[in-house]
């Protein structure tokens, strides 16, 4: 088969979006038979069908509705490239993806990394956000797929360089009616006789709860679990169950939800973050600059203490707990 051209992806899918090959070339800048001689070409290379004419226009078959979605793909990226390399005459440095978890985005990922963009020589940097569990995150970072993971350093990361990033301190999110409530602190253990809300199986917390119940010859018992932390702190607002969540993130949610933050006193209650990548060499760099900022920030330690979990800390608003982000602008 011969190689598919960008020219003929463009007419086929302003084809497919005008569904009138006249309207399309008229938007192209090109006769319309020379679109269809392109799409008859391509029909022709591919062995397929890809279009049908109807009393609507003219459809994608499914052969061209799969085509289309590939196309589109494939254009934005080429569309990319060519910006991102066209930037350095700008002074651009890159784009950079990172891949993390869901606790690493709610607490202060997004804040560090907008202090990152916000230094006037990474003016045209951009960084993509991607929320992921710490397994796929891995897989991802290993494959090639995203430039920098950021994640627990408890996570698998064999194969990987990683370097310490932030901590954090895990403690109980409470309805103010619940009989814990009264507490400032307790132990997991003191947990384990209630209901509890949690996050998906195939998550990191999930899977060191399980664990430290095992340890203590118990089980957690869930009564919801649910998908994001916003939704953890709904049901517990509703006082549906209890839930051990990121202390950092709770004192904020607590602002906006019937909800109480009670500290946890056992020692794996507080955890490391890592920022992890394949081979620092190997990054481009604008994700260099970006490991280097991060990293840097590893040794801070300001409203993630235990001591400070019952405290009043000042805390930005709700919009950092946004997922899936494009910062140039999860």
């Amino acid at each position: 088969m011969r190689d598919i051209d960008l020219k003929t992806l463009r007419l086929f899918v302003a084809v497919c979006d005008h569904r009138n090959m006249a309207r399309a070339a008229e938007e192209m800048h090109i006769e319309p038979s020379a679109i269809s001689k392109r799409i008859a070409q391509l029909e022709n290379d591919l062995a397929v069908p890809l279009l049908v004419r109807t009393r609507r226009g003219v459809q994608p078959t499914p052969a061209g509705i799969v085509l289309l979605e590939h196309a589109r793909t494939a254009l934005f990226t080429m569309e990319r490239i060519a910006n991102d390399v066209a930037g350095f005459k700008r002074g651009l440095v890159g784009s950079v993806t990172v891949c993390a978890s869901a606790s690493a985005i709610a607490e202060t990922l997004l804040d560090d990394i907008a202090s990152f963009l916000r230094q006037p020589e990474h003016e045209n940097v951009k960084v993509s956000v991607d929320e992921q569990i710490s397994l796929e995150l891995v897989r991802r970072v290993r494959d090639g797929e995203t430039s920098i993971g950021v994640c627990w350093d408890n996570a698998d990361l064999q194969g990987l360089t990683h370097r310490p990033y932030r901590h954090d301190h895990l403690a109980l999110a409470v309805h103010p009616g619940h009989s814990l409530a009264r507490h400032t602190s307790l132990s997991f253990e003191q947990t384990l006789d209630y209901e509890h809300v949690g996050l998906p199986p195939s998550t990191a917390v999930h899977t060191m709860l399980r664990r430290a119940a095992a340890a203590l010859g118990r089980s957690v018992s869930y009564r919801m679990i649910v998908s994001t932390l916003d939704a953890t702190f709904r049901v517990v607002a509703a006082n549906l169950g209890i839930s051990v969540v990121p202390a950092e993130v709770g004192r904020t949610y607590a602002r906006l939800f019937d909800v109480k933050i009670v500290a946890l006193t056992d020692a794996w209650a507080e955890r490391r973050f890592a920022v992890c990548f394949k081979d620092y060499e190997a990054l481009q760099p604008a994700a260099q600059r970006l490991v280097e900022h991060l990293t840097a920030l590893g040794p801070v330690h300001a409203n993630n203490g235990l001591a400070n979990v019952a405290g009043k800390t000042k805390v930005d608003g709700p919009s950092k707990f946004a997922h899936n982000r494009v910062i140039d602008r999860r």
